[in-house]
Parts: C-alpha cells; sequence; structure tokens
C-alpha cells in the first residue's frame, strides 16, 4: 500500500515502513541503542534525502527509547544521578548540532557531511567495537580472566560526585563533555548516540554494565525528542506521516528486543553490534561510490530540474 509523503515528497510502501521501524526497533531494545545509524540509511537507501531522513527519524529513536527506557526504569537499571549530568550536556549538544545542521543545509554542503560522517563514524566504531567483543569472546571460550580495569586519568579530574546507583565517584566534567558530544552527533546524524556512549561509558567513564543501557537510552530519548522540536521549528523537516509509522514499527520492536538482549551475553552482544555497526558503514560507503547522484539530491534546496 503506497502513501505519499508530504515532506519528503515521495510515495513509500506503508508495511515496508512499518518493517524498516520494527527491525530497528527490535535492534534497539537488544542493544540497548537508538537504532538512528541502521535507521536513516534504510530511509536514504529507498529515496528519502538525508536531511528529511535525520530530521524525522530523530523522532522513531526517541519512541524506541521511551519503550526501552521504561522497561529498564522498572528493573532499577538507570542511574538518576548520572543520567541528569549527561542530559546537561546532551541538551547544549543537540542545540548546537541543530545549529550546525542548518548552516550546513544553507551552504549546499549538508548531504555530503551525513554522508561523510556516516562512513567515517561507523566503519571506525564498528571495527573497534567487533574486534573488541571478539578478544572478549575468546577470552571467555579459553577461560581467561580478563584484564582488571585500572583507572585512568579521567578519574583524576576535579569536581567529583558520587553516583549511588552505578557506585562510581566521578568528575562530572568527563560526563558533560560526553554528553555534549552525543547530542551534537545524534542532531547532525539523526543517531541516538548508544553505540558510542555505551562503550566510552564502560570503557572510559567505568560505569558498571548493569546501568549503562538503562542509562544511555535516557539520553538518547530526552536528547532526540529536543532534536525533533529544534529540526520541526527551525528547519521544518520533520515528517510527522513518516515519522508516526515508524515510532508505531519502533515501539513494537523495541519490546521483543530488550527481551532477547537479556538472553545474550554481554561479549556477544559487543560482537554483534560492532559487525552490524561495520556492516552498515561499509554498506554506505559502496552506495556512496556507486551512486552519489541518488544519495545527494537537490531537492531540499528547493531547486528543480
Amino acid at each position: 500500500m503506497q502513501l505519499y509523503l508530504p515532506i519528503a515528497d515521495l510515495p513509500v510502501n506503508v508495511f515496508l515502513v512499518l518493517a524498516m521501524g520494527a527491525a530497528v526497533g527490535f535492534v534497539s531494545g537488544m542493544f540497548g541503542i537508538g537504532g538512528g545509524f541502521l535507521m536513516t540509511p534504510l530511509l536514504i537507501f529507498i529515496g528519502i534525502t538525508p536531511a528529511v531522513a535525520v530530521a524525522s527519524v530523530a523522532s522513531h529513536i526517541a519512541a524506541s527509547s521511551f519503550s526501552g527506557a521504561l522497561s529498564y526504569w522498572r528493573r532499577r537499571a538507570i542511574d538518576p544521578a548520572l543520567a541528569s549530568v549527561l542530559l546537561c550536556g546532551g541538551v547544549t549538544g543537540t542545540a548546537l548540532g541543530v545549529w550546525t545542521f542548518t548552516q550546513l543545509r544553507a551552504l549546499g554542503q549538508l548531504d555530503l557531511m551525513i554522508a561523510l560522517s556516516y562512513v567515517v563514524l561507523l566503519t571506525t566504531v564498528g571495527s573497534l567495537m567487533f574486534s573488541e567483543g571478539l578478544r572478549a569472546l575468546m577470552r571467555t571460550r579459553r577461560g581467561a580472566v580478563p584484564p582488571r580495569r585500572a583507572h585512568n586519568w579521567i578519574h583524576g579530574l576535579p569536581l567529583k560526585m558520587r553516583f549511588k546507583r552505578s557506585k562510581i565517584y566521578l568528575s562530572v566534567i568527563p560526563v558533560v563533555i560526553v554528553g555534549i558530544m552525543i547530542g551534537f552527533i545524534g542532531a547532525i546524524m539523526g543517531i541516538g548516540g548508544g553505540f558510542i556512549l555505551v562503550p566510552i561509558m564502560i570503557y572510559l567513564l567505568r560505569v558498571p554494565t548493569s546501568t549503562v543501557i538503562g542509562t544511555s537510552m535516557v539520553l538518547t530519548l530526552v536528547t532526540m525528542l529536543f532534536a525533533t522540536m529544534l529540526h520541526a521549528v527551525t528547519n521544518h523537516l520533520v515528517d510527522a506521516v513518516l515519522a508516526l509509522i515508524l515510532m508505531v514499527g519502533g515501539v513494537t520492536g523495541a519490546q521483543f528486543g530488550a527481551r532477547a538482549g537479556q538472553k545474550i551475553r554481554g561479549e556477544q552482544l559487543r560482537l554483534l553490534l560492532g559487525l552490524l555497526i561495520l556492516s552498515v558503514g561499509v554498506r554506505f560507503a559502496i552506495e556512496l561510490v556507486i551512486r552519489p547522484a541518488d544519495l545527494f539530491t537537490i531537492r531540499e534546496l528547493g531547486v528543480s530540474g
């Protein structure tokens, strides 16, 4: 069944978009990430301009994150204090990201920036996560004891705060900086940033895995809601029809994904997530080389050809 998207300015198959939303929602709930790194490229691949895809996917990420965060909240797997400090930076970074998005769009460089950012970020992060997950899996099979994580220079910074739920004593400075970075990247690329945030919190900030996923979902939820409102008001690129279809599928899929994620070991989750991120990055690079004209349309600038 075909449905016309007013802002995207093209007809799409409703069941295809609904299935895409459900699949990405499942991945979101399973890995504790927003899923935008997967949804935005999928929308671009079916013909939606990068600008509209980024702005509209933010609402889908927020809906999926709300569903997943609610599940983790019920299990007391969210650190409210840590989430609050992250949000201080996240909201600021989101506002800065939307402003940068608007400036790049005015210069006609937005689509190229989005595509290149996806290729570089996904292939880099995916490779690192896949290799780390593979090493962790091999250690588990050999029965080796994982190396003890020593405190790094980050833990020597001032302005420390005790996060009781996570049982850590940490400076708020790196937490706020991480929030700003995630909010900025999310606003420009249409991603929740969970696949970046989770490794940073685990390996740099030493946050226990028991609270990492739920806390990251809270940051994703608020920053993506904020990004959706800013994109709608300043750029008028949020396609409400597309967003609604994606949200319906995303909320449904996230519940099943959260249940599936609880049955898989941590190192297996990291290995699978790394492989998924790397695959999307490679596919985007191939599309960029094979058919750049389809990825970089001029419709968003209002030019008819």
